[in-house]
């Protein structure tokens, strides 16, 4: 399959897409990408959050919460599922309302599984009843996996764990997926069409707009505002970082495929083999590639710290096998992107435009390598 297939604006425009948890960070910026390609996008999440107040969000940069199709609620909620399913009538589903944060699921273990496992079956369920329904693709992350921090790179195959609450809860989620795939999804009969249903499994994702609590790169950012060095809990750490672009052109590319019959349960999107930063790296090449005023530097965070992985990495042949991705941006990019986002966003640029902007660019990316290779 060629990966322009992905963002072919004749399959999205008009489609009917369900989106949860489009004021994420990741959602929000494929919310604005599906609207770029012309679907019709109905889409469920919590309010921004912009805690501590005032943090920014890109949904609220964006205006996301002002579109029509928008709702505000929560995915546990039965009866707004339901409502909103019935109304929006979706074809492609694609589920990424989660609790996110690996230091959140400590605090909150309970209401971590309860989101991201309850939270999943309550859509599914609603989805059992969606007339037009071809294809419904559940993010989960690559964090699923039984991890011994050895540096193994996982594949699809490879047993699920999770040592901590987040992990643990959306390997659990990736279970009910699955049960509910072969009991409810399936096709009934020789003459009936499955619904195809499927889990993505995406590395450590950085990019403009995000400004969650614990997460590296608004840490960096809020650090240059503040003008004290950023605390690294484990810099030696190592991550499989990619541009938020990457993945979720990985999303559209499996949501399409699987709506067009493609029958696999799972796959993983994440860089290339044996590019390797650590939260170390990412944090100096962070600083480098800002065109502007001098960073404060990191220092190591004092204290004890929740156990995380020392070492994470995925293997994404069978994503380039069925689907023919491959990330557009190596690490040095992704980080540069990310980086001319937010020195954008502080210089009080016009964040919709300049977002849209990345994402033609990468388009571009994508249509001249494909056409390379013609």
């Amino acid at each position: 399959m060629h990966l322009l297939r992905a963002i072919d604006p004749e399959f999205w425009r008009d489609r009917r897409v369900v989106l949860t948890g489009f004021s994420g960070f990741k959602g929000s910026w494929l919310w604005l990408w599906l609207e770029h390609l012309g679907a019709a996008v109905t889409g469920l999440a919590l309010p921004p959050d912009t805690s501590p107040s005032p943090n920014p969000s890109l949904a609220g940069a964006l205006g996301l919460c002002d579109r029509p199709g928008a709702v505000l609620g929560d995915i546990r909620d039965r009866a707004l599922v339901r409502e909103l399913v019935d109304r929006s009538d979706p074809q492609i589903v694609i589920h990424m309302a989660a609790q996110a944060l690996v230091r959140q699921g400590y605090e909150h273990p309970v209401d971590t599984f309860d989101v991201n496992v309850t939270g999943t079956l309550v859509l599914l369920d609603a989805l059992r009843h969606a007339r037009s329904l071809q294809a419904v693709l559940v993010v989960t992350s690559d964090k699923v996996y039984e991890n011994d921090s050895s540096g193994h790179r996982f594949c699809e195959d490879d047993r699920l764990g999770g040592v901590d609450p987040y992990s643990a809860s959306k390997a659990a989620c990736e279970l009910g997926v699955a049960s509910f795939g072969r009991s409810f999804f399936a096709a009934r009969d020789a003459a009936s069409r499955p619904v195809g249903i499927a889990t993505a499994r995406a590395g450590n994702v950085i990019g403009g707009g995000d400004w969650s609590a614990d997460r590296i790169i608004p840490d960096l950012w809020r650090a240059r505002v503040s003008g004290t060095p950023v605390a690294l809990r484990y810099p030696d750490a190592t991550r499989p970082w990619q541009h938020v672009l990457d993945p979720l052109c990985g999303y559209l590319a499996f949501a399409r495929a699987l709506s067009e019959g493609l029958e696999v349960a799972a796959l993983n999107f994440g860089p290339e083999a044996g590019e390797v930063l650590s939260v170390r790296d990412l944090a100096e090449a962070f600083d480098a590639a800002w065109p502007e005023a001098a960073s404060p530097g990191w220092v190591q965070a004092a204290g004890a710290h929740p156990k995380e992985a020392m070492a994470l990495a995925i293997d994404s042949r069978k994503a380039a096998a069925l689907l023919g991705w491959r990330p557009s941006l190596d690490q040095r990019e992704a980080i540069g992107w990310t980086a001319s986002w937010y020195a954008e966003h502080d210089r009080g640029g016009e964040m919709q435009a300049f977002t849209l902007d990345q994402i033609r660019a990468y388009e571009r990316r994508i249509a001249g390598r494909e056409g390379s290779l013609a």
